[in-house]
C-alpha cells in the first residue's frame, strides 16, 4: 500500500514515515498543503496521513479541496486541536478518520491499516484464500496451518493482490501501490517480487500471470 504524510513538524513527519516504511507501506511525505493537495490529486494513494495545521493550505482545506474534485482518497486527519466541534467539522468534510496529538504510533498504524482495507471493501482484519490466511493486523501469514516467514515489502505486495482477490492488477498498479518513486520503470523489481512470493507460498500457486497484462490472486477451488 502507498500512503501519503503530511505534517510540517519534521521529527513528527520523521517518525511516523519510519514506523509505516517499517511495516512495509511505500510511503511519500509532504511539509505543506500545497504540495499535499498536488501529491493527492496526481498519485493513486491508498491512504494519507494529514495534519490540520500546516503551512499555506491548512488540512480542513485541503480535504475540501480534494472532495470538490471528486477525489475520495481515505483521509486521517493528525492535529492537536481535541474539541469535538473540530472533530466534526473535519469528519463533515469528509474525514475518514481524526487522531489527536500527542498519539501513539500503533494506534495510528492501527488505523491506517482499517482505512486501507475500507478501500478495497474489506472489513474483516483476516483474508482467507483456500488454505492461505492473512492476518491484516499482526501481518501474519499462514498457509495450511505453516507460517510463512516474509519481508515487510513483499508481505505489502501479498496483502495487496488478496485485497483485490479476483482482479487483474496490472505491474504499473503494484509499482504505484507499493514502491515509491525510486523505483525506475525499467526495473524488474516486481517480477522479481512476484517470483519470491510465489516460492514462499508454495504449491498449488495462487497468484496467476496473464502475461502482458499482470496479475491474478484467486482460488482454484
Amino acid at each position: 500500500m502507498r500512503l501519503l504524510v503530511a505534517e510540517d513538524s519534521v521529527p513528527i513527519q520523521k517518525a511516523i514515515v519510519i514506523a509505516l516504511q517499517e511495516t512495509g507501506y511505500a510511503v511519500d511525505a509532504a511539509a505543506n498543503g500545497e504540495d499535499a493537495l498536488w501529491m493527492i490529486l496526481n498519485h493513486p494513494y491508498d491512504a494519507v496521513v494529514l495534519d490540520v495545521m500546516m503551512p499555506g493550505l491548512d488540512g480542513f482545506s485541503v480535504l475540501k479541496k480534494l472532495r470538490e474534485e471528486g477525489n475520495e482518497t481515505k483521509i486521517l486527519f493528525l492535529t492537536a486541536k481535541d474539541r469535538v466541534e473540530d472533530k466534526v467539522h473535519g469528519l463533515r468534510q469528509g474525514a475518514d478518520d481524526y487522531l489527536v496529538k500527542p498519539f501513539d504510533l500503533e494506534e495510528l498504524l492501527a488505523r491506517v491499516a482499517v482505512l486501507c482495507r475500507r478501500k478495497y471493501g474489506k472489513t474483516q482484519s483476516s483474508i482467507t484464500i483456500e488454505d492461505l490466511e492473512i492476518d491484516t493486523v499482526a501481518k501474519r501469514v499462514q498457509r495450511g496451518g505453516r507460517l510463512i516467514d516474509l519481508r515487510a515489502r513483499e508481505y505489502n505486495l501479498l496483502e495487496y493482490l488478496a485485497m483485490r482477490k479476483g482482479e487483474l492488477v496490472s505491474r504499473s498498479e503494484i509499482e504505484e501501490h507499493i514502491y515509491d518513486d525510486l523505483v525506475s520503470p525499467m526495473s524488474n523489481v516486481v517480477d522479481a517480487a512476484i517470483y519470491v512470493l510465489r516460492k514462499a507460498l508454495g504449491e498449488p500457486a495462487l497468484i496467476q500471470t496473464k502475461r502482458g497484462q499482470g496479475y491474478v490472486m484467486e482460488s482454484k477451488i
